[in-house]
């Protein structure tokens, strides 16, 4: 059976203002063509599907017209859960609908375990596989919280949850699995779904990813999975990889540089391929649909740079960063220029010597900040202790994350 994996779509995220739909409806068309000429069966979506819990009209369209092309191809079936972006209640409410394409959809955790536990059979109705399919598990759904707790605490108590959950949907997996066996003699693989943080894992500044409890304390281990996994597919790190020495524990990453941080990076898909309950990993590199650039140096750097793009014809969106030591007045209007009569876009310009030139808080705009650096800020100006900073940082944490899982659609 020929799986493929991917995740962290983000469907609708702007770059600095910049609308991006086009790159993403590029994206799912040349998805949608891979499955039909590698003859996919099944394909796994492991959250942030959208970057909002309330996305747009457009995103939708883009993320439905998907579901009913793909539905229609060679693969079967579609598995998708929900990630720390997406909305439970938004992506739950057509789940009934989808059934009817074979598209299984898993929003949130519910009261019964065996609503995570999927069969995927095959054309004649056989069992081909089991996917355990875990969505991103939020705070409240993984631990009680009691009073006089200490950071430590709601740490190994957000990690046993985690362990917890996974070992009682996979127990369910491997009771089919064994009932399987005894009635046609043959075993099925299990894979599960996760949207999670795992210990080691890479991120990039500005990739927008973050950390989903606590903190580094509740970093996810290798060894929280059950060993009845045959393929783990994870979303939430937008840098491809595998978890530790896990080869068949994988991270698919975005299918998009979703900042300027991740321009350089090549993005892919996973492939995965069971023959006789035996697998095999490919990875597929994904074409870049709008290609981002980060120039940097004096007046001069910036010209050949910018020269160089032009005479390749580029249609790039730039980051700037001028670090010049010579003054200048109206950096935006002369980059303008430097672009004019050409397809290249400048997105954000940073003025390096500005900055070291007059007082920080005078030249900064919220583009270079986000709100923990905000935080960061406030914690020097009213000169916070040190050793009291980890549990203020903690406390904030838990605020930004509370909105963050605040589901803008459940009644």
């Amino acid at each position: 059976m020929k799986i493929l994996h991917t995740s962290d779509w983000h469907l609708g995220r702007t770059l600095y203002g910049r609308k991006r739909y086009d790159e993403f409806s590029q994206f799912l068309n040349w998805l949608s063509e891979t499955i039909e000429q590698r003859q996919i069966e099944l394909l796994l979506v492991a959250g942030d599907v959208f970057d909002t819990s309330t996305p747009s009209n457009r995103a939708q369209q883009l993320y439905y017209q998907f579901l009913c092309k793909v539905s229609a191809s060679s693969c079967r079936h579609i598995v998708i859960i929900a990630g720390n972006h997406d909305s439970p209640s938004f992506l739950d409410a057509p789940k009934e609908l989808l059934k009817s394409l074979n598209v299984y959809v898993v929003g949130t955790i519910t009261d019964s375990l065996q609503d995570e536990v999927l069969m995927i059979n095959n054309e004649h109705g056989q069992a081909q596989l089991i996917v355990c399919a875990v969505p991103y598990l939020r705070e409240k759904d993984i631990r009680k919280v009691e009073p006089g707790e200490t950071l430590d605490d709601k740490a190994h108590k957000l990690i046993a949850g985690v362990q917890q959950h996974y070992a009682q949907v996979c127990a369910l997996a491997e009771q089919k699995q064994a009932e399987i066996l005894s009635q046609t003699q043959s075993s099925v693989p299990i894979i599960a779904l996760g949207h999670l943080f795992t210990a080691g894992g890479k991120t990039l500044d500005g990739d927008g990813v973050r950390e989903l409890y606590i903190g580094s304390l509740a970093y996810v281990g290798q060894e929280m999975f059950p060993d009845c996994i045959d393929y783990l597919a994870l979303g939430h790190l937008h840098i491809p990889q595998q978890v530790a020495d896990k080869d068949y524990f994988r991270y698919s990453g975005s299918p998009i540089a979703m900042s300027f941080a991740e321009a350089q990076q090549s993005k892919q898909l996973i492939q995965v391929e069971f023959v006789h309950n035996k697998s095999t990993i490919e990875t597929i590199v994904v074409p870049c649909f709008q290609s981002l650039h980060r120039i940097s140096g004096d007046l001069d750097a910036l010209y050949r740079q910018v020269e160089k793009l032009k005479q390749d014809d580029s249609h790039a969106w730039l980051e700037i960063e001028y670090t010049g030591d010579e003054i200048v007045t109206q950096l935006w209007d002369l980059m303008a220029q430097m672009v004019e009569h050409s397809t290249i876009e400048i997105l954000r310009i940073k003025n390096k010597q500005a900055v070291i030139l007059t007082p920080v808080k005078e030249e900064e705009t919220l583009d270079d900040l986000d709100e923990n650096d905000v935080f960061e800020r406030c914690l020097q100006a009213f000169d916070v202790a040190e050793d009291e900073q980890q549990e203020l940082k903690a406390s904030y944490n838990e605020i930004l994350r509370s909105l963050d899982e605040e589901d803008s659609n459940a009644q």
